[in-house]
């Protein structure tokens, strides 16, 4: 019972990581309409950011977070105005190899800059956490907080502020929320700032718990996709729900059987789900 609960605190801090980032390209594919591939990179610029944050700069580390996110943001913006806005009449195709292209730069960036090896940053949440008898690290019950914070902040925005309420007009009929005086390129722009920061957040919280690569956006990718799929395409509570379900059975399926098992875990669920419903957990029949 013991092991069960550690576990499960793991899989819900994992849970917490992968909603971050699943709800940042959730909300670009419901407002743009297409996926954005470059999402598990932008995801390993963010932990690199944190940690010059941290290391670099000098900055506290729940500081160093934060700027990391306000900047991930700008870039975010920038590259919406440079490389996707000047696409906004193009088919679909032409933002996914846009995409690949980012992805490649910032993969480059980051190995000009940080180098090709493996950076290591600490936590001030170093101690653990006695629950039942259960040891869970700090910084995993640190995660899981902020997780729901931030989920709740983000809700909070998207429901009650007006550039949230524009995205989530604009996610329901970009044609009508225009013709309402909506701007459709504003939006765009929020949008991209808002889904950089997340995964800045979610890469910042979960580098001290595992090692900086160049290449530690590339499994993310894959799981992102995949919980967006289970839980509808376009649709945040099936990204939530997604991410944290897709966790628990990765972590339980490692313990129990095998890491291989665990990672076959994320698309059994997947498969089981779309096998049921088609469209996924939230998803309809033609998105928009």
């Amino acid at each position: 019972m013991t092991l069960f609960l550690q576990q499960l605190i793991n899989g819900l801090a994992l849970g917490g990581i992968y909603c971050l980032a699943a709800v940042g390209l959730t909300l670009v594919f419901g407002v743009l309409g297409f996926p954005n591939l470059a999402h598990g990179a932008i995801y390993m610029l963010g932990g690199y950011v944190t940690y010059s944050m941290l290391i670099d700069v000098g900055l506290p580390y729940v500081v160093a977070i934060i700027a990391a996110a306000l900047v991930l943001a700008v870039v975010g913006i920038i590259f919406e105005r440079l490389i996707f806005h000047p696409l906004r009449n193009s088919p679909h195709t032409h933002h996914m190899i846009a995409t690949v292209g980012v992805m490649f730069f910032i993969t480059a960036v980051v190995q000009e800059v940080w180098g090709t090896g493996f950076l290591r940053m600490e936590s001030p949440f170093s101690g653990r956490v006695g629950l039942f008898g259960a040891e869970i690290s700090s910084q995993r019950v640190i995660i899981i907080i902020t997780a729901v914070v931030v989920l709740m902040a983000l809700t909070f925005f998207l429901k009650k502020s007006v550039h949230g309420q524009a995205i989530e007009a604009v996610e329901q009929d970009r044609t009508g929320a225009a013709l309402v005086g909506i701007n459709p390129s504003v939006v765009s722009m929020v949008t991209f700032a808002v889904s950089f920061g997340l995964v800045a957040i979610s890469a910042g919280l979960v580098a001290p718990i595992q090692l900086l690569s160049p290449g530690m956006g590339e499994s993310l990718n894959l799981i992102v996709f995949a919980i967006i799929i289970l839980g509808g395409l376009g649709s945040l509570p099936g990204a939530i729900i997604g991410g944290f379900a897709i966790a628990i059975a990765e972590v339980m399926a490692s313990t129990y059987l095998s890491v291989g098992a665990g990672e076959a875990a994320i698309f059994i669920v997947l498969m089981a789900v779309l096998a049921i419903k088609p469209t996924g957990i939230f998803g309809t029949v033609e998105h928009r």
